[in-house]
This record gives C-alpha cells, structure tokens and sequence, in this order.
C-alpha cells in the first residue's frame, strides 16, 4: 500500500493487514469482536497511513472526544491519555484533555468550551457526574463515560475500571505467603471507590489468614508521591512498626521508599513494600518495585471504543466493566527479618 497517493481507504487498510474490510471497520468503530494483536496491527497501520474517515454526523468539522480529568500531574493520567489517543487517533477522531480540579468556575468555563466545539462524547477520569451536568450532556444529546468513578452513577452512564479489590487482596495475600502479620496500608482518597475496593481486598486477606487489622497500621493517602511520604513515616515512627507496607499507588509506595531511606530502614531487607498500578517508573526505582498491574492504557482505549460506540447511537452490552489486575513481583519485598512479625 502506497502512502501519500491520494485518500487512504479501509479496503487498502484491510489488504496490508490481510483481514477483511469488515475487521478493519468493527476496529474503527470501536466494537471489541476483534482479537487483540489484530486490533493493534490495524490500529498501527490506520496511523501510519495516517487514515481519516469521513465526517457523516458532524460533516464539516472536526470530530473530537473530550477527556476530562480532576488533575493531570502523574504518570497515571499520562498513561490515560495515551491509550485513549491510541484508538481516537486510528478512528480519525481528536482528543481534547481538560483539567478541572472539581471548580465550580472551571466546570463552567469547560462546559462552554464543550457546546462550542459540539464534542462527540466525552470520558471522566475518577469523578462523578453532577446532576447538572449529566442533565446538560444528555441535553446536548452527549455520551459520556467514566473511568474510577467516584461514587455511584446514572444507570446509563458506561464505567470502566479495574479489579480494585482483587488486586488489594492480592497484594496483601503476597506479603502473608511472605510471613508478614504486620502488614500497614496506605489507603487512596476515601471518595474513590476504587481506593475503599482496594482497602477492602487488605482487610479480606487479613481477616482471611486469621489476622485482626490493627486501625493504626491503616492510613490514607491521596495517590501521590507526598503523601506516602507523609503516610510511611507515620507508619514507621509506630512503637511497633509494620514489616510490609501495601501502598495503594505506585507513587505512595515511592514515598513509603523515602520514608524508609530517610530512618535508615533498607528494602526489602528491612521493609517489604507494594504498590498499585505499574506505572513505568516501579521497575526501574530502587529496588524494583513489587506492583499489582492495572492496565491504564487498555482502560483508556476501552472508554474511547465505548464513548464512540455510544456516539454512533449503539448499546453497550456491558455498561459496567472491570478489567483484570495482575502482582508483578519484583525486589521490593522479601520475608521479616526474624523476629519481626512473624512467629517462628
């Protein structure tokens, strides 16, 4: 297939993928009846050859998804934005990224941002909707969907998340196989019913190897680098301290690494820490940080495949979705020291 000779078309696409033009079509409308390595060869092709498909619904102008975030300062958010512009990008469509940090004001100022661009539908990242403005969307005849919500949501409102407290009780039951009983927690935002899934998967496992919660070992957090600093300290200054923090973030874990630095306490040799996400950064900080996986990127492409969906009026099959988590043990944890929270 030859680029820069005129319109690129699906048939062409289809030929150098060696599918069908109805493969090719179910991956630019976002259904997800296409294998995995397929969608990703064609998705790679569509950019390359840099496809746009004709404007129907809005002919005339640009079509664009708007992704909405309360803060866009972590590598969390960046992983996002990338797979959600993965597969706007190969469905010809633009993302526009927006950051409202819950001000009234801000809100506002996006919603007319909103109506004059007349988006195509638009992806919330760990919010809720307002009445008000799920009211406005749906006036505007708007699909919108959320990632991590909040709280609870319309009925017709599409979420995509991760299995939150699978992976908390997967981490935690990691650092029991370890033999660690005092095993400290530093919790998400309390709003976020992703942290409370991941603080109920600790309590699971804890209460599940016979191990009461000591409230002390439990604290809160807000997914930054910060406040597991803050939060490890608190933890490790205990007159009996945990031999194993699980941190509910990648960055809280590399504030609970500072922490330990700074008194003096070496991982894993001392310290056994988890974290939650694995964001680029866990396998190159020192030592290599032991993580529960959450696909980011695979969630932001399957909000994008699924506001799109709604775009062209069809039914999500399955408006509430989680996607699989999964431990990548790493350097970070290793069994207590003896003596340390474990009997012998």
């Amino acid at each position: 297939m030859a680029a820069g000779r005129g319109r690129v078309t699906i048939a062409a696409i289809a030929e150098a993928a060696g599918v069908s033009v109805p493969t090719v079509s179910r991956v630019l409308n976002g259904r997800s009846d296409v294998s995995p390595t397929t969608r990703e060869l064609i998705e790679r092709l569509l950019r390359e050859h840099d496809y746009r498909p004709r404007n129907s619904r809005h002919p005339g102008r640009a079509r664009l998804v708007d992704l909405v975030f309360n803060d866009l300062d972590s590598p969390w958010a960046l992983e996002l934005v990338r797979g959600v512009e993965d597969v706007t990008h190969a469905a010809g469509v633009g993302t526009v990224v927006s950051q409202v940090h819950h001000r009234s004001t801000a809100t506002r100022q996006w919603l007319q941002n909103l109506r004059a661009r007349a988006s195509d539908g638009v992806i919330f990242v760990t919010s809720d909707v307002a009445e008000p403005i799920h009211s406005e969307l749906h006036r505007l005849k708007v699909p919108v969907v959320i990632i991590d919500p909040a709280g609870g949501v319309a009925a017709d409102v599409p979420t995509i998340g991760a299995t939150n407290w699978s992976g908390g009780r997967t981490a935690t039951d990691h650092l029991l196989s370890l033999g660690h009983r005092r095993i400290g927690i530093v919790a998400g935002p309390r709003e976020l019913l992703c942290s409370r899934a991941r603080l109920d998967g600790y309590r699971a496992a804890m209460e599940a190897a016979g191990m009461a919660v000591d409230e002390d070992l439990v604290v809160t957090g807000d997914f930054r680098h910060e406040s597991g600093f803050v939060a490890g300290g608190r933890l490790l200054d205990l007159p009996d301290p945990p031999t194993a923090v699980f941190a509910c973030s990648d960055l809280m874990a590399l504030g609970v690494y500072e922490a330990a630095r700074r008194r003096g306490i070496l991982v894993p040799d001392q310290l056994s820490v988890v974290g939650f996400d694995d964001l680029p950064e866990s396998r190159w900080s020192s030592p290599p940080l032991t993580t529960v996986r959450q696909p980011l990127a695979e969630m932001g492409g399957l909000a994008a495949r699924t506001v799109l969906r709604l775009s062209r009026g069809e039914t999500i099959e399955t408006p509430r979705v989680e996607l699989v988590t999964k431990l990548e043990i790493r350097e970070s944890t290793a069994a207590p020291a003896r003596g340390r929270g474990v009997t012998y």
